[in-house]
């Protein structure tokens, strides 16, 4: 199949290289809205596999130089990894054109945005495949089976966490949406996945103690939220952006029966207290999210191709991203606001 690429910065590339590793994948067609940087990307993918993928030949890695081009290429699907403020025009271009789509979160800059992509690909039928990459992690997979299996019993606390070893380039946060759109997110969508509840209200606070460019757009650089989901169960989610021991993302769940955590092993940047007894082996910790979640990055675009090929239905579609971003935006009313908000309030 012919597969598009939407975008050539760190991610995109990551994805390329991953994609080019599928033996269904016998074309890749890249594009950017710097083409010199989509050809760099091309000539980087070609000095890395040559003529071979996987002891197979491979029909070519091509360059699009425009958008209107990428999308004559006659593609079967498209992975989006542009910037932010390009994702929704990209994926409802897809959409109209009858392409299965994969796109990096968020679909949209906002609510609205995101409920028209909704709208326009429930209509059209057309699959769109959102990257919350959470859903792939073996542990968060083992996770939501011991939860749906009954292993824990009644849940009654869940704690999740996102914590950057550095803050992201100034030039980022603008346009980023905020520490609990941008980051945060992602714990929310793992909540409503691995639970199988819904958030019914949030709790949330912020803090601005770092560099002055998380004030100057009105974001913070440390951020909390108490949720309360329709069963009753009780969920705090911890983030910020410096954690310089190391890149530290867990999912933590307690029941009336057995607890269990996704995320801890011996590369999880936290020290126990005292120390006494321990070998002094040090394991260097995460450097971030693309060494943390490698295998479940390569695990959502499989089943991306999957579905493109129609061996499995969508694993991530939209309407759980539109669900995220509720929850989202209303952890975000919170923190501004200084109040509960219910997720009604938000949602469209």
């Amino acid at each position: 199949m012919r597969i598009g690429l939407a975008g050539a910065g760190r991610i995109g590339a990551r994805h390329a290289a991953a994609l080019l590793d599928m033996p269904e994948v016998e074309a890749l067609v890249v594009a950017d809205a710097d083409p010199a940087r989509a050809r760099e990307l091309a000539a980087r993918l070609d000095a890395r596999t040559g003529d071979m993928v996987a002891d197979r030949p491979v029909v070519g890695r091509l360059v699009a130089d425009s958008v209107a081009e990428l999308f004559a290429a006659g593609l079967d699907g498209l992975v989006v990894t542009a910037a932010t403020d390009a994702h929704a025009g990209l994926v409802g271009r897809a959409v109209d054109a009858g392409i299965p789509v994969f796109c990096e979160k968020p679909l949209a800059s906002d609510i609205d945005g995101t409920f028209q992509i909704v709208r326009d690909a429930r209509s059209a039928g057309v699959p769109v495949q959102v990257g919350f990459q959470r859903r792939f992690d073996a542990g968060y997979v083992a996770a939501r089976e011991a939860v749906t299996a009954g292993r824990l019993g009644r849940l009654h606390t869940v704690r999740s966490c996102s914590l950057d070893p550095a803050p992201p380039p100034a030039a980022y946060i603008p346009g980023s949406g905020g520490l609990f759109r941008d980051c945060v997110i992602h714990d929310l969508d793992s909540i409503r996945h691995v639970t199988g509840h819904e958030v019914t209200w949030v709790v949330a606070a912020g803090s601005d103690n770092g560099d002055e460019m998380f004030r100057e757009c009105g974001d913070v650089d440390t951020g909390a939220a108490l949720l309360g989901l329709d069963d009753g169960t009780l969920c705090t989610v911890a983030a910020t952006r410096y954690n310089a021991a190391g890149y530290d993302v867990r999912l933590e769940l307690f029941g009336s029966k057995d607890s269990l955590v996704a995320g801890l092993d011996e590369r999880t940047p936290v020290s126990a207290v005292p120390e006494a007894g321990q070998d002094g082996a040090h394991v260097p910790a995460y450097g971030g999210f693309l060494e943390r979640f490698a295998a479940a990055y390569d695990a959502e675009l499989r089943a991306f191709i999957d579905m493109v090929a129609g061996r499995r239905g969508n694993p991530c579609p939209p309407e759980d991203a539109l669900e995220a971003f509720y929850l989202a935006e209303a952890c975000e009313i919170s923190r501004r606001e200084g109040r509960v908000v219910r997720v009604e309030e938000v949602r469209r």
